[in-house]
């Protein structure tokens, strides 16, 4: 999976966590975009602040478990259709 720090958004407290506990491969904003499946993530503003691309539904279906064992929360979770972009968001709850 790939992933990207938006540009001047401040990275979350728990973002070290994230970093930690998923395999992810830095690269561009526009790149992770690319993949076919997005999740987004919050920081304490609630201005989304990290991008976190999947390439199949199995590693989309991987990081949202990771996260969620962060105690991060999907927003989307009973939405069918994207936001802001992303398949899923995840946040604080």
């Amino acid at each position: 999976m790939k992933t990207a720090l938006l540009e001047g958004k401040k990275p979350a407290h728990f973002d070290k966590h994230i970093v930690g506990n998923l395999l992810l491969d830095v690269a561009p904003a526009d790149e992770v975009r690319d993949e076919p499946m997005l999740i987004g993530v919050r920081n304490e503003a609630g201005e989304i602040f990290r991008l976190i691309g999947a390439s199949t539904l199995n590693s989309f279906m991987n990081a949202g478990e990771e996260l969620f064992d962060l105690g991060l929360i999907d927003e989307l979770q009973d939405l069918e259709e994207q936001k802001e972009g992303c398949d899923a968001i995840f946040s604080e709850p």
